[in-house]
């Protein structure tokens, strides 16, 4: 007879063994052409679950690219959307007048954006700005400035309703229990069976310890039990900065191995700089399988962006570019299989 965990599916499988895998589009990206292109690629390479903005058009993106992937390779990632209980940079878009920029000015903030969101004559473009910041202190006359794009706590119990994801991501912060336990009273209200509840947390920016913010894990625990949810507790890093290399990875690893003696019970997974030297950074200790998995996001959308931009070039998805497809798909196996292995 088969145990609980042997009827799980791969998602559960994976947290289990520690080779748990996921792919963050971004909460505040909507270009929905290389969304549904990035979901279908990664299903291919082999993660666990793509985690998407809570918006209609996304979503509906987001399953296409599964579905592709689905009718080629007969498995399906969970489908995870983000929301957040107050005032998150992953909910942000960038902003500012274009008209107002100095003839002369040499436009750094061009050069540092990792997704080719900021033109001349435009501006932002916001289906691509996904909230890294990395603009504003780029700016010479300090012209941009931050958009807020959380989705209202009124409007949340319905749009879950009708997205109706496979899991659910609550990005939070210490100091916001109240905000949290509203956001949990909308997900019952929307009435969505969840695989699971992740909650995403981290130091950066808050001024707390790390037994502070084990205190406000384990208020959430108890706030997740209450309401009969399953944790995953995403530990962000050094949110959106895994493109920038090994000292992000570190601030990932490092914040896990502080938090791990304090943590609730529930999967910890890494998240908030996590790259390709993330794995070789973790400690090798016999009969532990460390964190239950990981998170990419920046890192793994630069990978293969310039596949991306060469099918726009073309005028069509990568999907459809069969030479494209088949080395992004090298490029993508790149970063996932490591961890993969680890099963």
């Amino acid at each position: 007879m088969k145990t609980a965990l042997q009827r799980a599916d791969a998602g559960e499988l994976a947290l289990a063994n520690g080779s748990w895998v996921k792919l963050i589009c971004g909460a505040s990206n909507q270009d929905l052409a290389t969304i549904g292109d990035l979901c279908a690629l990664f299903s291919v390479a082999g993660v666990h679950c793509v985690d998407v903005a809570a918006d209609a058009a996304v979503v509906r993106a987001a399953r296409d690219g599964l579905d592709w992937a689905w009718e080629r390779t007969g498995r399906r990632p969970w489908l995870m959307v983000s929301v957040s209980d107050g005032n998150d940079a992953h909910f942000r878009k960038a902003v500012f007048d274009p008209g107002l920029c100095p003839p002369d000015c040499s436009r750094p903030c061009e050069r540092v954006c990792p997704t080719d969101a900021i033109r001349a004559a435009v501006g932002v473009d916001e289906r691509l700005c996904y909230g890294c910041g990395r603009c504003w202190p780029a700016c010479p006359p300090q012209l941009i400035q931050s958009l807020d794009r959380r989705v209202g706590l009124n409007d949340l119990a319905p749009l879950l309703h009708d997205l109706r994801p496979d899991a659910l991501e609550i990005h939070t912060a210490p100091g916001r229990m109240d905000a949290f336990q509203a956001t949990l009273e909308q997900v019952r209200l929307a009435d969505v069976p969840l695989k699971r509840l992740s909650v995403s947390c981290g130091l950066e920016g808050h001024d707390v310890t790390v037994e502070s913010l084990s205190k406000e894990l384990w208020q959430r625990y108890q706030a997740l039990r209450a309401h009969q949810q399953r944790p995953l507790w995403q530990l962000d890093g050094r949110p959106m900065s895994g493109d920038l290399g090994v000292g992000t990875a570190r601030s990932a690893v490092g914040l896990w191995e502080q938090i791990q003696p304090l943590a609730p019970p529930g999967p910890l997974q890494l998240a908030g700089g996590t790259n390709t030297a993330t794995l070789g950074l973790l400690p090798r200790k016999g009969g532990s399988i460390g964190p239950a998995g990981v998170a990419f996001g920046g890192v793994a959308r630069a990978l293969v962006q310039p596949f991306f931009q060469a099918a726009q070039d073309q005028g069509r998805r990568l999907r459809d570019w069969p030479d494209g497809w088949a080395r992004s798909v090298q490029v993508a196996r790149t970063l996932i299989a490591p961890w993969l292995r680890r099963s």
